[in-house]
């Protein structure tokens, strides 16, 4: 991102997540997030034999999500190549909670029901939202299902372009579109 008003600056940190969607041949889906955490100096670390030399990984963290066309999950897995303590590989087991569960609304909150807190990791709960909105961009256009059409009640109202009342909305998903005056909100 250009600087709007040039400023010297050091880099200290560098977090890079990747995300990748992969049609199986067996027809299921993976959908793979990985999350790195680099520093551009030595952090000291008990843990890691003293410190973390700069540029080697402090996190590198993975998790893999196999579902089908529904987007019902049917294998998790996560792994922990890179944590600060030794302890944080040994939850990732707690991942296949997930297993059997479907994304889609609601599912934000039972992830964090299953595995918040202590029942989780909190760099690999950070992906789990980043690997939900994957999973819908692998699956449309190419799944069997018109999944733009099936997403829609994941998406409406989520943002600006998925406004009920929007032009995208009325154009690409009709039968959903409200004119903003019928729109009611709850509560009101």
């Amino acid at each position: 991102m250009p600087l709007s008003k040039p400023v010297k600056r050091m880099l200290h940190h560098q977090r890079v997540v990747r995300c990748h969607g992969y049609l199986r041949e067996d027809g299921d889906w993976d959908i793979e997030a990985r999350m790195t955490d680099t520093k551009s100096h030595n952090v000291d670390n008990p843990e890691r034999g003293g410190y973390v030399p700069a540029g080697e990984p402090f996190h590198d963290l993975s998790i893999r999500l196999t579902m089908d066309n529904t987007l019902l999950i049917r294998e998790v897995e996560a792994s922990i190549d890179y944590a600060p303590f030794k302890i944080c590989s040994g939850i990732i087991s707690a991942f296949k909670k997930l297993e059997g569960s479907r994304i889609g609304p609601g599912w934000q909150l039972l992830c964090r029901d299953r595995l918040g807190g202590v029942q989780g990791c909190t760099h690999l709960n950070e992906l789990l939202p980043v690997l939900a909105t994957t999973a819908i961009q692998t699956l449309w256009p190419n799944s069997d299902k018109d999944v733009l059409s099936e997403g829609a009640r994941l998406m409406l109202n989520s943002c600006h372009s998925w406004s009920q009342s929007g032009s995208m909305v009325k154009r690409y998903l009709p039968n959903h579109y409200q004119p903003e005056n019928l729109i009611t909100v709850s509560g009101a």
